[in-house]
Protein backbone atom coordinates (compact mmCIF):
# COMPACT_ATOMS: atom_id res chain seq x y z
CA UNK A 1 0.00 0.00 0.00
CA UNK A 2 1.22 3.50 -0.76
CA UNK A 3 1.71 6.35 1.67
CA UNK A 4 -1.50 8.03 0.59
CA UNK A 5 -3.70 4.99 1.30
CA UNK A 6 -1.82 4.48 4.58
CA UNK A 7 -2.71 8.08 5.56
CA UNK A 8 -6.36 7.52 4.57
CA UNK A 9 -6.47 4.29 6.61
CA UNK A 10 -4.99 6.12 9.61
CA UNK A 11 -7.64 8.84 9.32
CA UNK A 12 -10.38 6.17 9.31
CA UNK A 13 -8.84 4.56 12.39
CA UNK A 14 -8.64 7.91 14.19
CA UNK A 15 -12.33 8.59 13.50
CA UNK A 16 -13.24 5.09 14.72
CA UNK A 17 -11.32 5.60 17.97
CA UNK A 18 -12.81 9.09 18.40
CA UNK A 19 -16.31 7.59 18.16
CA UNK A 20 -15.39 5.20 20.99
CA UNK A 21 -14.22 8.15 23.09
CA UNK A 22 -17.57 9.86 22.46
CA UNK A 23 -19.39 6.86 23.92
CA UNK A 24 -16.99 6.91 26.89
CA UNK A 25 -17.70 10.58 27.51
CA UNK A 26 -21.48 10.07 27.39
CA UNK A 27 -21.22 7.14 29.85
CA UNK A 28 -18.95 9.19 32.12
CA UNK A 29 -21.47 12.03 32.20
CA UNK A 30 -24.32 9.66 33.12
CA UNK A 31 -22.23 8.15 35.94
CA UNK A 32 -21.42 11.63 37.24
CA UNK A 33 -25.14 12.49 37.23
CA UNK A 34 -26.07 9.23 38.98
CA UNK A 35 -23.64 10.00 41.79
CA UNK A 36 -24.37 13.71 42.22
CA UNK A 37 -28.14 14.06 42.20
CA UNK A 38 -30.08 11.81 39.84
CA UNK A 39 -33.50 10.92 41.37
CA UNK A 40 -33.46 7.54 43.17
CA UNK A 41 -36.42 6.26 41.14
CA UNK A 42 -34.49 6.85 37.91
CA UNK A 43 -31.45 4.76 38.87
CA UNK A 44 -32.70 1.37 37.62
CA UNK A 45 -33.65 2.71 34.17
CA UNK A 46 -30.48 4.84 33.98
CA UNK A 47 -28.40 1.75 34.81
CA UNK A 48 -29.94 0.02 31.77
CA UNK A 49 -29.00 3.02 29.60
CA UNK A 50 -25.40 2.81 30.86
CA UNK A 51 -25.50 -0.93 30.11
CA UNK A 52 -26.73 -0.35 26.54
CA UNK A 53 -24.15 2.35 25.80
CA UNK A 54 -21.35 0.33 27.41
CA UNK A 55 -22.43 -2.68 25.37
CA UNK A 56 -22.16 -0.66 22.15
CA UNK A 57 -18.74 0.67 23.17
CA UNK A 58 -17.62 -2.87 24.01
CA UNK A 59 -18.71 -4.10 20.56
CA UNK A 60 -16.72 -1.31 18.89
CA UNK A 61 -13.61 -2.29 20.88
CA UNK A 62 -13.77 -5.96 19.76
CA UNK A 63 -15.24 -5.57 16.26
CA UNK A 64 -13.85 -7.12 13.10
CA UNK A 65 -13.10 -3.56 11.94
CA UNK A 66 -10.97 -2.94 15.05
CA UNK A 67 -9.13 -6.24 14.48
CA UNK A 68 -8.36 -5.21 10.88
CA UNK A 69 -7.06 -1.80 11.99
CA UNK A 70 -4.82 -3.38 14.65
CA UNK A 71 -3.50 -6.05 12.25
CA UNK A 72 -2.77 -3.45 9.56
CA UNK A 73 -0.99 -0.94 11.84
CA UNK A 74 0.93 -3.66 13.69
CA UNK A 75 2.79 -4.72 10.53
CA UNK A 76 6.48 -3.62 10.66
CA UNK A 77 6.28 -1.70 7.35
CA UNK A 78 3.27 0.30 8.63
CA UNK A 79 4.73 0.79 12.10
CA UNK A 80 7.66 2.57 10.42
CA UNK A 81 5.29 5.26 9.13
CA UNK A 82 3.76 5.95 12.54
CA UNK A 83 4.91 8.56 15.07
CA UNK A 84 5.73 7.56 18.66
CA UNK A 85 2.25 8.71 19.82
CA UNK A 86 0.50 6.88 16.97
CA UNK A 87 2.30 3.63 17.87
CA UNK A 88 1.16 4.01 21.48
CA UNK A 89 -2.45 4.52 20.31
CA UNK A 90 -2.28 1.26 18.35
CA UNK A 91 -0.69 -0.55 21.33
CA UNK A 92 -3.40 0.70 23.71
CA UNK A 93 -6.21 -0.37 21.34
CA UNK A 94 -4.54 -3.77 20.91
CA UNK A 95 -4.20 -4.22 24.68
CA UNK A 96 -7.90 -3.40 25.13
CA UNK A 97 -8.90 -5.61 22.18
CA UNK A 98 -6.91 -8.63 23.38
CA UNK A 99 -8.45 -8.37 26.85
CA UNK A 100 -12.02 -7.55 25.82
CA UNK A 101 -12.23 -10.08 22.98
CA UNK A 102 -12.18 -12.85 25.58
CA UNK A 103 -15.38 -11.60 27.29
CA UNK A 104 -18.78 -12.46 25.72
CA UNK A 105 -20.48 -9.09 24.98
CA UNK A 106 -23.75 -10.04 26.70
CA UNK A 107 -21.85 -10.98 29.90
CA UNK A 108 -20.03 -7.66 29.83
CA UNK A 109 -23.31 -5.75 29.45
CA UNK A 110 -24.89 -7.69 32.35
CA UNK A 111 -21.88 -6.81 34.49
CA UNK A 112 -22.11 -3.08 33.68
CA UNK A 113 -25.83 -2.98 34.59
CA UNK A 114 -25.07 -4.87 37.83
CA UNK A 115 -22.31 -2.46 38.93
CA UNK A 116 -24.38 0.62 38.03
CA UNK A 117 -27.21 -0.69 40.25
CA UNK A 118 -24.77 -1.82 42.94
CA UNK A 119 -23.34 1.68 43.38
CA UNK A 120 -26.78 3.00 44.25
CA UNK A 121 -27.46 0.00 46.52
CA UNK A 122 -24.13 0.63 48.24
CA UNK A 123 -25.10 4.25 49.03
CA UNK A 124 -28.25 3.06 50.82
CA UNK A 125 -26.45 0.20 52.56
CA UNK A 126 -23.68 2.51 53.79
CA UNK A 127 -26.18 5.04 55.11
CA UNK A 128 -28.12 2.34 56.97
CA UNK A 129 -25.00 0.34 57.93
CA UNK A 130 -26.70 -2.68 56.35
CA UNK A 131 -24.19 -5.13 54.84
CA UNK A 132 -26.83 -7.83 54.32
CA UNK A 133 -28.65 -5.76 51.68
CA UNK A 134 -25.40 -5.14 49.76
CA UNK A 135 -23.93 -8.65 50.10
CA UNK A 136 -25.85 -10.23 47.14
CA UNK A 137 -24.59 -7.48 44.79
CA UNK A 138 -21.02 -7.90 45.97
CA UNK A 139 -21.16 -11.69 45.63
CA UNK A 140 -22.28 -11.36 42.01
CA UNK A 141 -19.60 -8.74 41.27
CA UNK A 142 -16.86 -10.99 42.69
CA UNK A 143 -18.23 -13.98 40.72
CA UNK A 144 -18.12 -11.94 37.51
CA UNK A 145 -14.53 -10.90 38.20
CA UNK A 146 -13.53 -14.52 38.93
CA UNK A 147 -15.11 -15.51 35.61
CA UNK A 148 -13.33 -12.69 33.75
CA UNK A 149 -9.94 -13.60 35.26
CA UNK A 150 -10.35 -17.17 33.97
CA UNK A 151 -11.21 -15.81 30.50
CA UNK A 152 -8.39 -13.25 30.47
CA UNK A 153 -5.86 -15.70 31.87
CA UNK A 154 -3.31 -14.97 34.57
CA UNK A 155 0.31 -15.52 35.51
CA UNK A 156 1.16 -16.35 39.12
CA UNK A 157 -1.55 -15.01 41.42
CA UNK A 158 -5.05 -14.51 39.95
CA UNK A 159 -5.09 -11.00 41.44
CA UNK A 160 -2.20 -9.98 39.13
CA UNK A 161 -4.66 -9.69 36.24
CA UNK A 162 -6.76 -7.15 38.16
CA UNK A 163 -3.72 -5.20 39.40
CA UNK A 164 -2.45 -4.86 35.83
CA UNK A 165 -5.64 -3.05 34.77
CA UNK A 166 -4.91 -0.15 37.13
CA UNK A 167 -1.11 -0.30 37.33
CA UNK A 168 0.35 -1.96 34.21
CA UNK A 169 3.21 -4.28 35.13
CA UNK A 170 2.36 -4.43 38.85
CA UNK A 171 2.20 -7.89 40.48
CA UNK A 172 1.43 -9.40 43.88
CA UNK A 173 5.10 -10.36 44.16
CA UNK A 174 6.25 -6.73 43.70
CA UNK A 175 3.53 -5.34 45.98
CA UNK A 176 4.24 -7.83 48.76
CA UNK A 177 7.84 -6.63 48.63
CA UNK A 178 7.21 -2.85 48.66
CA UNK A 179 4.30 -3.07 51.12
CA UNK A 180 6.35 -5.34 53.37
CA UNK A 181 9.23 -2.84 53.38
CA UNK A 182 6.82 0.03 54.08
CA UNK A 183 5.01 -1.78 56.88
CA UNK A 184 8.32 -2.64 58.57
CA UNK A 185 9.08 1.08 58.83
CA UNK A 186 5.59 2.50 59.46
CA UNK A 187 4.54 0.22 62.35
CA UNK A 188 7.53 1.07 64.63
CA UNK A 189 7.20 4.77 63.72
CA UNK A 190 3.51 4.64 64.70
CA UNK A 191 4.42 2.95 68.01
CA UNK A 192 7.01 5.67 68.75
CA UNK A 193 4.44 8.40 67.99
CA UNK A 194 1.85 6.78 70.26
CA UNK A 195 4.45 6.63 73.06
CA UNK A 196 5.43 10.29 72.58
CA UNK A 197 4.32 12.89 75.12
CA UNK A 198 4.20 15.63 72.45
CA UNK A 199 0.55 15.43 71.39
CA UNK A 200 -0.93 18.19 69.17
CA UNK A 201 -3.94 20.05 70.58
CA UNK A 202 -6.93 19.31 68.33
CA UNK A 203 -9.70 20.63 70.59
CA UNK A 204 -10.28 23.74 68.45
CA UNK A 205 -11.17 21.54 65.44
CA UNK A 206 -14.26 20.25 67.27
CA UNK A 207 -16.72 22.95 66.21
CA UNK A 208 -19.60 23.39 63.80
CA UNK A 209 -18.54 24.78 60.42
CA UNK A 210 -20.99 26.39 58.01
CA UNK A 211 -21.27 24.43 54.75
CA UNK A 212 -21.33 27.50 52.50
CA UNK A 213 -18.13 28.77 54.14
CA UNK A 214 -16.53 25.35 53.68
CA UNK A 215 -17.44 25.47 50.00
CA UNK A 216 -16.12 29.03 49.62
CA UNK A 217 -12.73 28.12 51.10
CA UNK A 218 -12.52 24.92 49.02
CA UNK A 219 -13.12 26.95 45.84
CA UNK A 220 -10.49 29.48 46.91
CA UNK A 221 -7.82 26.80 47.40
CA UNK A 222 -8.71 25.12 44.07
CA UNK A 223 -8.17 28.48 42.39
CA UNK A 224 -4.78 28.83 44.11
CA UNK A 225 -3.77 25.38 42.82
CA UNK A 226 -4.52 26.43 39.25
CA UNK A 227 -7.72 24.42 38.75
CA UNK A 228 -9.47 25.80 35.66
CA UNK A 229 -13.12 26.54 36.50
CA UNK A 230 -13.86 27.12 32.82
CA UNK A 231 -12.97 23.45 32.38
CA UNK A 232 -14.62 21.99 35.49
CA UNK A 233 -16.92 22.37 38.47
CA UNK A 234 -17.21 21.37 42.15
CA UNK A 235 -20.24 19.40 43.38
CA UNK A 236 -21.24 17.52 46.52
CA UNK A 237 -21.45 13.73 46.85
CA UNK A 238 -21.35 10.87 49.39
CA UNK A 239 -17.84 9.80 48.36
CA UNK A 240 -15.54 12.39 46.71
CA UNK A 241 -14.41 11.62 43.16
CA UNK A 242 -13.07 13.28 40.01
CA UNK A 243 -14.30 12.52 36.50
CA UNK A 244 -12.41 13.62 33.41
CA UNK A 245 -14.77 13.72 30.44
CA UNK A 246 -12.12 15.50 28.37
CA UNK A 247 -9.44 18.10 29.27
CA UNK A 248 -12.06 20.83 28.85
CA UNK A 249 -14.53 19.21 31.26
CA UNK A 250 -13.02 17.71 34.42
CA UNK A 251 -15.49 17.66 37.32
CA UNK A 252 -14.74 17.07 40.98
CA UNK A 253 -16.88 16.43 44.03
CA UNK A 254 -16.39 16.73 47.77
CA UNK A 255 -18.27 15.91 50.98
CA UNK A 256 -19.14 18.53 53.62
CA UNK A 257 -19.29 17.44 57.27
CA UNK A 258 -20.72 20.08 59.61
CA UNK A 259 -18.37 19.16 62.47
CA UNK A 260 -15.16 18.77 60.45
CA UNK A 261 -13.35 21.67 58.79
CA UNK A 262 -10.78 19.39 57.16
CA UNK A 263 -12.79 16.65 55.44
CA UNK A 264 -14.16 18.76 52.59
CA UNK A 265 -10.99 20.85 52.28
CA UNK A 266 -8.53 17.97 51.95
CA UNK A 267 -11.03 15.94 49.91
CA UNK A 268 -11.28 18.88 47.50
CA UNK A 269 -7.50 19.31 47.28
CA UNK A 270 -7.13 15.56 46.67
CA UNK A 271 -9.67 15.52 43.83
CA UNK A 272 -8.21 18.80 42.57
CA UNK A 273 -4.87 16.99 42.16
CA UNK A 274 -6.57 14.41 39.94
CA UNK A 275 -8.27 17.20 38.00
CA UNK A 276 -5.06 19.15 37.33
CA UNK A 277 -3.68 16.01 35.70
CA UNK A 278 -6.70 15.55 33.41
CA UNK A 279 -7.05 19.26 32.56
CA UNK A 280 -3.43 19.51 31.42
CA UNK A 281 -3.15 16.54 29.07
CA UNK A 282 -1.75 17.58 25.69
CA UNK A 283 -4.46 18.65 23.19
CA UNK A 284 -2.88 16.37 20.56
CA UNK A 285 -4.15 13.36 22.57
CA UNK A 286 -7.79 14.52 22.52
CA UNK A 287 -10.12 11.88 21.07
CA UNK A 288 -7.58 9.08 21.58
CA UNK A 289 -7.29 6.36 24.26
CA UNK A 290 -4.16 8.16 25.50
CA UNK A 291 -6.17 11.17 26.70
CA UNK A 292 -6.19 10.06 30.34
CA UNK A 293 -3.74 9.37 33.17
CA UNK A 294 -1.13 6.68 32.57
CA UNK A 295 -2.14 4.59 35.59
CA UNK A 296 -4.08 4.91 38.82
CA UNK A 297 -0.81 4.86 40.81
CA UNK A 298 0.57 7.88 38.96
CA UNK A 299 -2.88 9.52 39.14
CA UNK A 300 -3.01 9.00 42.91
CA UNK A 301 0.54 10.34 43.20
CA UNK A 302 -0.85 13.68 42.08
CA UNK A 303 -3.89 13.74 44.37
CA UNK A 304 -1.79 12.62 47.35
CA UNK A 305 1.02 15.06 46.50
CA UNK A 306 -1.35 18.06 46.43
CA UNK A 307 -3.38 16.91 49.43
CA UNK A 308 -0.50 15.98 51.73
CA UNK A 309 2.86 17.27 50.58
CA UNK A 310 1.38 20.65 49.71
CA UNK A 311 -1.92 20.94 51.65
CA UNK A 312 -0.75 19.44 54.94
CA UNK A 313 2.64 21.13 54.92
CA UNK A 314 3.86 23.80 57.35
CA UNK A 315 4.63 26.34 54.56
CA UNK A 316 1.07 25.93 53.20
CA UNK A 317 -0.51 26.89 56.52
CA UNK A 318 1.97 29.66 57.22
CA UNK A 319 0.71 31.16 53.92
CA UNK A 320 -3.04 30.31 53.94
CA UNK A 321 -3.99 30.21 57.61
CA UNK A 322 -4.93 33.91 57.71
CA UNK A 323 -7.43 33.27 54.88
CA UNK A 324 -8.86 30.31 56.79
CA UNK A 325 -9.30 32.46 59.91
CA UNK A 326 -11.01 35.19 57.88
CA UNK A 327 -13.31 32.58 56.32
CA UNK A 328 -14.53 31.42 59.75
CA UNK A 329 -14.69 34.66 61.77
CA UNK A 330 -14.02 34.15 65.46
CA UNK A 331 -13.71 30.36 65.22
CA UNK A 332 -9.91 30.23 65.27
CA UNK A 333 -9.14 33.26 67.42
CA UNK A 334 -6.12 32.59 69.60
CA UNK A 335 -5.07 29.56 67.50
CA UNK A 336 -1.73 29.96 65.71
CA UNK A 337 -0.86 28.73 62.20
CA UNK A 338 1.64 26.33 63.80
CA UNK A 339 -1.04 24.89 66.10
CA UNK A 340 -3.37 24.39 63.14
CA UNK A 341 -0.60 22.71 61.14
CA UNK A 342 0.15 20.32 64.01
CA UNK A 343 -3.55 19.54 64.53
CA UNK A 344 -4.15 18.70 60.86
CA UNK A 345 -1.21 16.28 61.00
CA UNK A 346 -2.27 14.45 64.15
CA UNK A 347 -1.47 10.74 63.90
CA UNK A 348 -4.30 8.71 65.31
CA UNK A 349 -5.46 5.28 64.15
CA UNK A 350 -8.91 5.86 62.68
CA UNK A 351 -11.59 3.80 60.99
CA UNK A 352 -12.20 5.92 57.89
CA UNK A 353 -9.59 5.62 55.11
CA UNK A 354 -10.29 8.95 53.40
CA UNK A 355 -9.90 10.80 56.70
CA UNK A 356 -6.79 8.91 57.85
CA UNK A 357 -3.52 10.72 58.56
CA UNK A 358 -0.64 10.26 56.12
CA UNK A 359 1.14 7.69 58.24
CA UNK A 360 -1.68 5.26 59.04
CA UNK A 361 -3.31 5.75 55.60
CA UNK A 362 -0.99 3.16 54.10
CA UNK A 363 -2.15 0.58 56.66
CA UNK A 364 -5.75 1.10 55.49
CA UNK A 365 -4.59 0.28 51.96
CA UNK A 366 -2.69 -2.82 53.06
CA UNK A 367 -5.81 -4.14 54.80
CA UNK A 368 -7.85 -3.80 51.59
CA UNK A 369 -5.04 -5.28 49.50
CA UNK A 370 -4.83 -8.39 51.69
CA UNK A 371 -8.63 -8.81 51.68
CA UNK A 372 -8.83 -8.49 47.88
CA UNK A 373 -5.99 -10.98 47.38
CA UNK A 374 -7.81 -13.44 49.66
CA UNK A 375 -11.14 -12.94 47.83
CA UNK A 376 -9.52 -13.95 44.55
CA UNK A 377 -7.44 -16.86 45.78
CA UNK A 378 -10.61 -18.23 47.39
CA UNK A 379 -9.40 -18.16 51.00
CA UNK A 380 -12.05 -15.54 51.91
CA UNK A 381 -15.68 -15.38 50.77
CA UNK A 382 -17.89 -12.27 50.61
CA UNK A 383 -19.86 -13.73 53.54
CA UNK A 384 -16.63 -13.63 55.63
CA UNK A 385 -15.89 -9.97 54.93
CA UNK A 386 -17.39 -8.49 58.11
CA UNK A 387 -15.32 -10.79 60.33
CA UNK A 388 -12.12 -10.45 58.28
CA UNK A 389 -12.41 -6.66 57.97
CA UNK A 390 -12.84 -6.18 61.73
CA UNK A 391 -10.00 -8.60 62.54
CA UNK A 392 -7.62 -6.74 60.19
CA UNK A 393 -8.50 -3.38 61.76
CA UNK A 394 -7.77 -4.78 65.21
CA UNK A 395 -4.48 -6.26 63.99
CA UNK A 396 -3.20 -3.27 62.00
CA UNK A 397 -4.66 -0.27 63.80
CA UNK A 398 -5.81 -1.56 67.18
CA UNK A 399 -9.40 -0.38 66.64
CA UNK A 400 -12.67 -1.91 65.49
CA UNK A 401 -15.69 -0.40 63.66
CA UNK A 402 -18.81 0.24 65.74
CA UNK A 403 -20.94 -0.32 62.64
CA UNK A 404 -20.56 -1.51 59.04
CA UNK A 405 -20.99 1.98 57.57
CA UNK A 406 -17.64 2.96 59.08
CA UNK A 407 -16.28 -0.54 58.41
CA UNK A 408 -16.58 -2.76 55.38
CA UNK A 409 -19.13 -0.47 53.63
CA UNK A 410 -17.11 2.75 53.80
CA UNK A 411 -15.61 2.67 50.26
CA UNK A 412 -17.45 2.89 46.94
CA UNK A 413 -14.84 0.94 44.94
CA UNK A 414 -16.11 -2.65 45.30
CA UNK A 415 -19.64 -1.66 44.23
CA UNK A 416 -18.17 -0.57 40.89
CA UNK A 417 -16.07 -3.72 40.59
CA UNK A 418 -12.80 -1.81 41.04
CA UNK A 419 -10.80 -4.71 42.54
CA UNK A 420 -7.09 -4.05 42.17
CA UNK A 421 -7.53 -0.28 42.52
CA UNK A 422 -6.74 0.20 46.24
CA UNK A 423 -2.99 -0.52 46.00
CA UNK A 424 -2.79 2.53 43.68
CA UNK A 425 -3.24 4.83 46.68
CA UNK A 426 -0.18 3.52 48.55
CA UNK A 427 1.80 3.35 45.29
CA UNK A 428 0.67 6.95 44.71
CA UNK A 429 2.16 7.97 48.08
CA UNK A 430 5.46 6.34 47.10
CA UNK A 431 5.52 7.90 43.63
CA UNK A 432 4.56 11.28 45.14
CA UNK A 433 7.45 11.32 47.63
CA UNK A 434 9.93 10.36 44.91
CA UNK A 435 8.58 12.98 42.47
CA UNK A 436 8.50 15.66 45.22
CA UNK A 437 12.21 15.09 45.92
CA UNK A 438 13.08 15.76 42.25
CA UNK A 439 10.68 18.72 41.99
CA UNK A 440 12.20 20.27 45.12
CA UNK A 441 15.68 20.03 43.64
CA UNK A 442 14.77 21.27 40.15
CA UNK A 443 12.63 24.23 41.29
CA UNK A 444 15.12 25.32 43.94
CA UNK A 445 12.94 24.56 46.96
CA UNK A 446 9.34 23.37 47.12
CA UNK A 447 8.71 24.83 50.59
CA UNK A 448 9.79 28.31 49.54
CA UNK A 449 7.29 28.39 46.67
CA UNK A 450 4.44 27.09 48.86
CA UNK A 451 5.25 29.59 51.63
CA UNK A 452 4.80 32.42 49.09
CA UNK A 453 1.56 30.90 47.76
CA UNK A 454 3.32 30.56 44.40
CA UNK A 455 1.81 27.23 43.39
CA UNK A 456 1.71 27.80 39.64
CA UNK A 457 5.38 26.91 38.94
CA UNK A 458 4.71 23.62 40.75
CA UNK A 459 1.69 22.91 38.57
CA UNK A 460 3.61 23.95 35.43
CA UNK A 461 6.52 21.62 36.27
CA UNK A 462 4.14 18.68 36.87
CA UNK A 463 2.21 19.49 33.67
CA UNK A 464 5.46 19.40 31.68
CA UNK A 465 6.92 16.29 33.30
CA UNK A 466 3.77 14.19 33.81
CA UNK A 467 0.35 15.61 32.90
CA UNK A 468 0.84 16.47 29.24
CA UNK A 469 1.94 12.91 28.39
CA UNK A 470 -1.43 11.41 29.32
CA UNK A 471 -1.16 7.68 28.77
CA UNK A 472 1.52 7.92 26.07
CA UNK A 473 4.19 6.88 28.61
CA UNK A 474 3.89 3.91 30.99
CA UNK A 475 4.08 4.42 34.80
CA UNK A 476 7.63 3.02 34.92
CA UNK A 477 8.70 5.24 31.98
CA UNK A 478 7.26 8.30 33.76
CA UNK A 479 8.93 7.66 37.13
CA UNK A 480 12.24 6.78 35.46
CA UNK A 481 12.16 9.82 33.16
CA UNK A 482 11.12 12.24 35.92
CA UNK A 483 13.29 11.00 38.80
CA UNK A 484 16.05 8.97 37.14
CA UNK A 485 15.20 5.74 39.00
CA UNK A 486 12.53 3.05 39.36
CA UNK A 487 9.90 3.23 42.10
CA UNK A 488 11.69 3.37 45.46
CA UNK A 489 9.63 3.25 48.72
CA UNK A 490 12.57 4.70 50.71
CA UNK A 491 11.61 8.25 49.68
CA UNK A 492 8.20 7.90 51.32
CA UNK A 493 9.71 6.37 54.48
CA UNK A 494 12.25 9.23 54.72
CA UNK A 495 9.53 11.83 54.18
CA UNK A 496 7.23 10.33 56.85
CA UNK A 497 10.04 9.85 59.37
CA UNK A 498 11.33 13.41 58.92
CA UNK A 499 7.88 15.02 59.11
CA UNK A 500 6.52 13.09 62.09
CA UNK A 501 9.77 13.03 64.08
CA UNK A 502 9.53 16.84 63.98
CA UNK A 503 5.83 16.98 64.92
CA UNK A 504 6.08 14.41 67.73
CA UNK A 505 9.58 15.38 68.93
CA UNK A 506 10.96 11.87 68.40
Amino acid sequence: MGTESHAAKWEQFKQYVKKMKSYEEAIGLIYWDMRTGAPKKGIAARSEVVGDLSGELFKLSVSEEMREFIDYFSKPEHQEQLSFIDKRIVNECKREYDRSKKIPPERYQEYVVLTAQAESAWEDAKEQSDFDSFQPYLEKIVEFNQEFIELWGYEGHKYNTLLDMYEPGMTVEKLDQVFGALREQVVPLLAAIQASGAKPDTGFLKQTFDQEKQKKFSLFILEQMGYDFDAGRLDETVHPFATGLNPGDVRITTRYLKDDVNSALFGTIHEGGHALYEQNISPELLGTPLCTGTSMGIHESQSRFWENMIGRSRPFWSRYYAELQANYPGQFDGVSAESFYLATNEVKPSLIRIEADELTYNLHIMIRYEIEKALFDGSVKVADLLRVWNEKYREYLGIEPANNGEGVLQDVHWSGGAFGYFPSYALGNMYAAQIARTLDRELGGLDALVAKGDLHPIKAWLADKIYRHGKSLTPSEIILEVTGEELNPDYLVDYLREKYSDIYKL
